[in-house]
């Protein structure tokens, strides 16, 4: 008689990635708020309010956020991604900011 367990493995969940592969985008968890809250402090013209957050891991984490982006006092609105990384130690910061 065999112990071996039958059982179908279970299926791969939304969060499941790829090493190195980037998640699909989702609510912006309070971890990743305050990522952005660090990586923007201090950041002046166009206001972007994030939508949605991919995130990859790497040595660090990378971060995409979809925005929108206004221009004040202009009531204008353009989405936009603003990419982060959080380094294992530091500060996070914009590497980029992108008009879609």
């Amino acid at each position: 008689m065999s112990t071996a367990n039958t059982a179908a493995p279970a299926a791969a969940s939304h969060t499941d990635t790829l090493p190195g592969g980037w998640t699909p985008y989702h609510p912006l968890t309070p971890a990743d708020k305050k990522v952005w809250d660090e990586a923007m402090h201090g950041f002046v013209g166009v206001k972007y309010t994030p939508l949605a957050v991919s995130t990859q891991v790497v040595a660090g984490t990378n971060y995409k956020f979809e925005c929108n982006a206004t221009m004040p006092p202009s009531n204008a609105i353009w989405k936009a991604i603003v990419e982060i990384y959080a380094p294992l130690n530091g500060k996070p910061h914009v590497v980029g900011i992108h008009r879609m």
